[in-house]
């Protein structure tokens, strides 16, 4: 169940919200074309990630196991970025926008049964460590050709990548950090 799910439902005695206060919440709705769009752009990363893996198919002959490598990595980067699309389309809707009332279906991700703005953060946070993980991974992998004239990397990008990985790093231990804190004392106590 859902955190959404968790709070009482509204009795139907209830008064109407005056009119200023229905718009101000009511405003919600505009994050749909938005939600929209990302699963759009999820229908185009399915098309990409055919393709490379079409590529990787057709020349598995050809490559090189390093070649390879790095289409794997790609095929890996395009499904983290998917499942970060999922997350937050999913886990937006449900937290912002309006229930999805998945309680009882039998595909409803674990994940969403505790879904809330700090649980968001965090797991969108340890997403884009993982994204940049590949990246920094498929750099790595370039390295040996550093100083190359046909080289897509130069020492200061390298070294760039891999101080902004270490930010990402920190940004999701200091948020995991902050809603640790922010917690009632007795959920950190297990109690």
């Amino acid at each position: 169940m859902s955190m959404a799910a968790d709070e009482p439902a509204v009795p139907p005695d209830a008064p109407a919200l005056r009119p200023l206060p229905q718009l101000i919440f009511s405003s919600r709705w505009l994050q749909l074309p938005l939600y929209l769009g990302l699963i759009v752009a999820q229908g185009v990363y399915v098309v990409l990630f055919l393709k490379e893996l079409w590529h990787l198919v057709e020349g598995a002959i050809k490559y090189t196991e390093q070649e390879m490598m790095l289409i794997v990595l790609g095929l890996i980067d395009v499904v983290m970025i998917s499942n970060l699309l999922i997350m937050v389309i999913v886990g937006g809707y449900e937290t912002f926008v309006s229930r999805l009332e998945l309680e009882r279906h039998p595909d409803q991700p674990e994940w969403l049964s505790h879904v809330n703005a700090s649980v968001l953060k965090i797991k969108l946070a340890m997403a884009i460590i993982g994204i940049s993980s590949i990246h920094l991974l498929r750099t790595f992998i370039y390295a040996g050709s550093l100083g190359k004239p046909d080289s897509p990397f130069t020492e200061t990008g390298v070294m760039w990548q891999a101080i902004i990985h270490g930010l990402f790093v920190l940004s999701a231990i200091g948020i995991a950090y902050v809603e640790k804190l922010g917690q009632p004392t007795h959920v950190k106590n297990g109690h």
